[in-house]
C-alpha cells in the first residue's frame, strides 16, 4: 500500500513539474520600472523596479529588488499581439490597480483578478481610467 502511495505522489510531482515548465515556456520574466504605488490583490506595493514571473497559467509572482511583492491570480486572455510589452493599470483617482500584462509578439496576455478594493471602487461608480506602461 505504501509503495502505491509513493508511486502516486511521484506521478503527481512529475505532472506538476511538467505543467509548470509548459506554462513558463512561452513567457519570460518581465521587468518593469513602475513610477507609482499600485495594488495587486490585497497588497499595495511602492514604486520601483519589479520582476513579474509567470508561475503557472493562473498565477504570477511580482517582486522588487527589496524582495517586496506578492502573488497574483490571473486568467489567460487573447488579443492582438502588442509591438512592445506592457502593463495595464486601472486608475481610480490616485489609486492604481494592476489589470493586465502583455508580452511583445504574444497574442496571449494575463488578466489579473480584481481585488476586493477595486471591486468596491468600481461598484461605487468611481471613474476609472486606463494607464498603460510600456516595458522592456
Amino acid at each position: 500500500m505504501k509503495k502505491k502511495q509513493w508511486q502516486v505522489m511521484g506521478f503527481l510531482a512529475a505532472l506538476l513539474t511538467a505543467s509548470t515548465a509548459v506554462g513558463q515556456s512561452n513567457y519570460r520574466d518581465t521587468i518593469a520600472d513602475i513610477p507609482f504605488a499600485f495594488t495587486v490583490g490585497n497588497h499595495t506595493l511602492p514604486p520601483g523596479r519589479y520582476t513579474v514571473t509567470r508561475l503557472s497559467e493562473q498565477a504570477l509572482k511580482i517582486v522588487n529588488s527589496q524582495n517586496q511583492g506578492t502573488f497574483a491570480l490571473n486568467k489567460r486572455v487573447e488579443g492582438r499581439a502588442p509591438d512592445s510589452s506592457k502593463m495595464v493599470f486601472h486608475r481610480y483617482g490616485n489609486a492604481y490597480f494592476l489589470s493586465e500584462i502583455w508580452v511583445s509578439g504574444s497574442r496571449t496576455g494575463a488578466k489579473v483578478v480584481r481585488s476586493r478594493l477595486e471591486e468596491e471602487l468600481a461598484g461605487k461608480q468611481t471613474e476609472m481610467e486606463i494607464a498603460e506602461l510600456q516595458i522592456d
